[in-house]
Order: structure tokens, then sequence, then C-alpha cells
């Protein structure tokens, strides 16, 4: 056994929920111990396994001698990812503090026993059975530190979800597996159990003082450590701002060109966007016909080898469905890279039956929100492909599974900036092949727009230059989010530090990589043959991955 097989025993092992995402099912039926002593011991052995770590692979002088050594390159990752989780369990912003962490990973541990056919149905109730008759033991080793009251609103918001989903939910799950009915009621007697645990946590949050909004911030230290050993960023916080603001300023500047060569502000392309929405008898066919199509204009321009992996557009299962709009559910959930795979699911809401409201849903989920975001960025080149490409790849472990989405977030924050930063690059490269409209074009660039203000609040907000109040008006204001989802996005950018930044900073990493390396190669550069080197690194950070390739195309003395 070698120390980074040792690392991903302790990881699993530590995050049980975690291993069921990932398709690593030897924990199925355990949640993880955050009581003090849990965390305490959790932080301990990840204290030795930095140690051994360091010992058995020390950090080499140059990054070019990770590229023929896998086990050197998954140790640096493992590293900075046990740096990174013992940071966040000193602070409020891990689970000593953050309330969502814990009813995100309570809920999940029962999602993703229901969403997924990695077991027989008797095996996989069983399961659910277990981890719902834990959920109160789980919860009850909270301990009630004060917290900002935005976070215990948005924990109490996932309690009302998994209300929905023990309940109503779980009973249809338990009802399509055909159990017995002795089963399904031993199965359904827990899940009651189980919310009824959820229902009094959320309110013990709500009856206990509440935190200061400067606790909301995680401050510069926490804030650089992330930045330097999650995303192995080498440039400093100041730096990052300065151009993400001159590129700002210039990403509006554009837009407002753009929507006028269109004949509208932003406001009206967004109306005429809505407007043009599939019939209601050709919902389902939308997703696919575009899907069909960003594919053939992909293959077309050479830019990626697309590999055979299905996938098809689904509504969501009923038995998850009334709980969705409530919790962290994704409609593209990330594959779990250890289990069988067949077809995979990309859920989106039905259609609703009554014509009003079915034209209300359909002018939100209209062409344009297909094509960018269901299609390109999330279900055909964007993260489907980077998926497989993780998945194949034989350089790095870390990489296979660092950006499997979990409970609250991905799996390892070392696989952010390769996750986003290439579903949002891969938007950007469908419309230089022309396969976006000229408005479809005006809402990518506000989506640039929008990252970019991110990665703005993100930092100020975290090194306590902007408070919660100046964020949510920044992004009313200066992006056009409406005062809901403006409140949304900043309460989930303090929540998470240093993640809304791994956008900008993926995507602009993976543009200049491409700009360095066709300036170096000239005639001989191919978009594919890039593109199929960045991918083969996995799920790793961007910065890292620009470090190796552009020190691999240096010239050679001699």
């Amino acid at each position: 056994m070698t120390a980074i097989d040792d690392f991903f025993t302790h990881y699993y092992a530590r995050r049980p929920v975690n291993a069921t995402f990932t398709g690593v099912h030897a924990y199925d039926d355990r949640l993880p111990d955050w009581s003090p002593d849990g965390l305490a011991a959790m932080d301990g052995e990840m204290r030795s396994l930095g140690e051994a770590l360091a010992r058995e692979y020390p950090s080499p002088a140059s990054v070019g001698a990770f590229r023929n050594n896998p086990d050197l390159l998954d140790a640096e990752l493992a590293r900075g990812f046990l740096e990174v989780q013992r940071a966040e369990n000193a602070s409020l912003h891990g689970p000593r503090g953050n309330p969502a962490l814990w009813t995100g990973e309570a809920t999940f541990s029962i999602i993703a026993l229901m969403i997924r056919d990695f077991a027989p149905p008797e095996a996989r109730a069983d399961l659910a059975e277990h981890r719902a008759e834990r959920t109160g033991g789980f919860l009850s080793r909270h301990v009630g530190t004060p917290v900002p009251r935005r976070w215990v609103d948005r924990a109490a918001r996932d309690c009302e979800g998994a209300a929905v989903l023990l309940a109503d939910g779980v009973r249809r799950w338990t009802a399509a597996l055909d159990l017995s009915a002795s089963r399904a009621t031993d199965v359904l007697n827990a899940a009651a159990g189980a919310s009824r645990c959820l229902s009094e946590f959320a309110d013990s949050l709500r009856s206990q003082p509440e935190a200061p909004e400067s606790a909301m911030s995680c401050g510069p230290d926490l804030f650089d450590l992330l930045l330097a050993r999650g995303h192995f960023c080498l440039r400093s916080r100041t730096d990052l701002l300065a151009e993400a603001r001159e590129r700002f300023d210039a990403a509006q500047s554009e837009l407002a060109l753009m929507a006028r060569a269109a004949g509208a502000s932003w406001q009206e392309v967004q109306v005429r966007l809505a407007a043009d929405h599939p019939p209601p008898d050709e919902y389902f066919k939308a997703f696919d016909e575009t899907w069909r199509g960003c594919r053939e204009r992909a293959e077309e321009a050479n830019v990626v080898s697309w590999p055979d992996w299905p996938i098809r557009y689904a509504p969501f299962p009923e038995w998850t469905a009334g709980a969705a709009p409530y919790l962290y559910y994704l409609y593209y959930r990330s594959p779990a890279p250890f289990d069988p795979y067949t077809t995979y699911d990309y859920v989106v809401p039905p259609l609703p039956s009554e014509p009003t409201a079915a034209e209300e849903h359909l002018r939100v989920w209209n062409h344009s929100t297909i094509k960018l975001n269901h299609v390109v960025h999330h279900g055909a080149i964007g993260h489907h492909v980077q998926n497989w490409f993780a998945y194949n790849q034989q350089r790095s472990r870390v990489g296979k599974v660092a950006a499997v989405d979990c409970a609250n977030r991905i799996g390892m924050f070392c696989g952010g900036t390769m996750a986003e930063g290439w579903a949002c690059y891969a938007t950007d490269l469908m419309e230089e092949l022309g396969f976006l409209t000229p408005l479809e074009r005006v809402s990518q660039h506000h989506t640039r727009v929008r990252m970019l203000a991110r990665a703005i609040v993100d930092i100020e907000f975290h090194q306590g230059t902007m408070s919660f109040t100046e964020a949510v008006a920044f992004y009313a204001e200066r992006v056009g989010m409406s005062a809901d989802a403006a409140r949304a996005e900043a309460v989930k950018n303090s929540m998470f530090p240093c993640t809304a930044i791994m956008y900008w900073l993926g995507t602009q990493g993976i543009h200049d990589l491409r700009e360095e390396i066709k300036r170096r190669e000239g005639p001989r550069f191919s978009p594919r043959r890039f593109h199929g080197e960045l991918l083969g690194y996995g799920s790793i950070p961007v910065p890292l991955i620009a470090r190796m390739m552009t020190e691999k195309s240096s010239p050679r003395p001699g």
C-alpha cells in the first residue's frame, strides 16, 4: 500500500456520501462522523496522510516531473486537498459551522441511492433505510455554533425539500421498486423518522444565536490558501481582481454593443429569447435535436474527439420531482466513474399540463436555454465530454474523481477549474464554430459578464472589501439579476469561498493556454490535439495543467 492508496481509503471512508456518488459502494449505509471528536480524528488522519505523502513523494522542483509520474502528481493534488479540508474544518465554512453542509449531506445520502440503479432494488431500499435511521444520530452531533442567519435559511430550505422527498417521494420510489408491503413500510417509517429529525434540526438552527454578517466572509488567509492549494493558481488575489474588473468593464461595454447590433437592449433580447421556444409537443424533442446538432457541428470542425457515451433527456423521476426545487438538485449530475455505464439520463422538469403554466415553463426553457445551458454546457461537449475524458484517462486517480457531483459541491475542490472552466470554454468554442444564433451570442456574452462579476464578488467579499448588501447590489445593478437571484448568488458565494472564481479562472486559463500553444506551434497547431491533451489530464486544476503543457511545449536544450 502506498501513501496514495491510504489517501483514497481515508477519502471514501470519511466521506461515505461522496463514495456513493463516485460509485464506491462499501459505505453506502453510512453517514460521515462530523461530531467534534470525529472531526478531530479526521484532522489527525489528514495531517498524518499529508506527512506520509510528502515523505514518499517530495514535491519536485519543476512541474515537468508530474507529466511522467502520475503518483507524484496525485500526491501533490492529494496534499493540496488535505490542506484545504483541514483549513475548512477549522473555519465556519466547513462542517464545524456551515449547517447547509449537514442538511445537504443527510438529504442527498438518500437521494444518491434513489437515482441510480447500481444495485438491485431491495438492496438499495435496505441501504436507504439504514441511512434514514442514522440521520438523527448524525444531526445530533452538530454543535450549535452561531452562524449567519442566511446560512440557516438555506439549511432550513433543504429541510423543506427533505420533508417532501422523505414522504411522498419515498412512497413513490418504494412503489416503483415493487417492494413487498412490509419492506416498503419499513423504509417509509425510517424515512418519516429522518424527516422528523431534519425538521427538529431546522427548528434548533432557528433558535440558536445569530452570527454577525461579517462571519460570512472567510477572510483573505483562507481564500489565499484555497486559491494556491485548491486551484494551484500562482497569481495573487490583487492581480486576479484587477484583471477581472478590467475584463468585466470591457465585457459590459461589448454586451451593450452586441445588444444594439441586434436592435435591442439586453432586457429586450431576453424577452425575444423567451418567446423563441419549442411548441409543447416538441419540448423533449428539442433537447435531442439540439444535442445532435451540437455533436455534428463539433465533428465537422474536428475540434475534439467525441466519445460514444449515450445520453438521453428525460423527465425528473417522479419520486424526486417534488423535492427538487428546494434542493441542490442538478439536471446533469456527473455519472459515477466506478459504476457500470449504459445510457445517462439528463433529467429536466416535465411540461405542465395546464396551458398557461406550460407556456410560462416554455418561456423559461426556451431554445436558447436548452442550447446554451442544457446541451452545450452540460449534456454535450461541455461537462459530459469532459467527464468521459476524466474517467478514462490514466494520468491521475485524483483527476478521475475530483469533479464528481456530491451532496453540496464536487468531490474535491481541485477539480473545479477544469470541470467548470471546460464547460464554459466549450460554449465559447461552439460560438466560434457558428453554432449560436445572433441573439444566443448576446446571451452567451451576458454569461461572460456574470462569470466575471462572480469572480469579483468572490474575491472582494471574502477579503472584506465588499459587504453582503453591496454584493447583492452589484449583481442586481451591474449584471441585471433579479433581487432574489442576486441574493441567492451572494449567499452561495459566502458559503463556498473561492468557488465562484473557478469558472472564470478555468475558462480564461484554457483560452490563454490555447493561444500560447497556438503561438508556439504555428501552422502545426491542431484544436483536436490541443483539446485532447488538455482533457487527458482529467479534472485537475487548469493553472497546473497550463504549466505542464507550456513547459512541455518549450524547446528542449541541445
